[in-house]
């Protein structure tokens, strides 16, 4: 796999100090922000696909005019909640 490198980042020496004071046994703080980064733009891709699918979702809630309650999700997710705790115990 060819590399590239990122512009080089301007922080606050007090921020450099924080992410210094968090670096695991061995790990640098280049290993750190390349793991950050990469964990963001995962992030940012759940979340976008998230959203698209809730739009989806609602498109199509319209188009159909069939509807689910808060109430009817808050009621299944509580079931659902009730049956684990008791599988726990």
């Amino acid at each position: 796999m060819k590399t590239t490198s990122i512009p080089p980042l301007r922080v606050s020496a007090e921020l450099r100090k924080e992410a210094e004071s968090v670096l695991e046994p061995g790990e640098t703080l280049s290993s750190f922000a390349l793991e950050a980064l990469t964990r963001s733009i995962e992030y940012r891709k759940f979340r976008r696909e998230f959203i698209e699918r809730g739009l989806v979702s609602a498109a199509q809630a319209r188009s159909s005019g069939k509807y689910i309650s808060a109430d009817a999700v808050l009621d299944k997710l509580a079931r659902k909640l009730a049956k684990a705790k008791q599988r726990a115990a």
